[in-house]
């Protein structure tokens, strides 16, 4: 049996790559354009700004009364057909890769890493512009029984993290 690294065989280097959740410089803050008319969307970003405790997402909503911050290299209309982000260094991304940098950036690290998965990432990358295109068609109450739980626990997190050594600020 082969051992997986040796010093003369990089072994899992693919592995490695796939593993790490490190913050690559220059992606955070990582601003997130999105757009909360669409129930799916809204209920997607409120599960994130209550996970973002380290403060590493923005959230411009496009959908906004007066939205005029397009970023360059996009239109309103990219910014209504498929989520996308602006890094700290100035890259304009979209898509699949968005969720998991946002999901790295809040501590869903596992979402993250199975969005890198060789068998996951192609199927994110053609699933998502589809479901894009058809998110307001998707009925309420699903994307409440989806996300319901998920907002609840983020919530509860929230709130206990503000509760330091037994003092909470509310």
């Amino acid at each position: 049996m082969t051992a997986l690294k040796t010093p003369g065989n990089p072994g899992n280097a693919r592995y490695a790559q796939f593993k790490s959740t490190r913050p690559q410089a220059g992606i955070y803050p990582l601003t997130l354009y999105y757009e909360s008319a669409c129930p799916l969307c809204y209920a997607e970003m409120s599960n994130l700004m209550l996970r973002n405790q380290g403060g590493q997402l923005r959230f411009a909503d496009v959908s906004a009364p007066g939205f005029a911050d397009v970023p360059e290299g996009a239109t309103m209309q990219d910014l209504l057909a498929l989520i996308h982000a602006r890094t700290a260094d100035g890259r304009l991304i979209k898509g699949v890769e968005v969720f998991e940098l946002a999901y790295r950036a809040v501590g869903l690290d596992w979402i993250s890493a199975a969005l890198r998965l060789p068998v996951l990432r192609p199927l994110a990358d053609w699933g998502y512009p589809v479901l894009a295109r058809n998110r307001h068609r998707i009925p309420r109450r699903l994307v409440s029984l989806l996300f319901e739980g998920s907002v609840r626990r983020a919530a509860e997190r929230a709130a206990s993290a503000r509760c330091d050594a037994g003092t909470c600020s509310r």
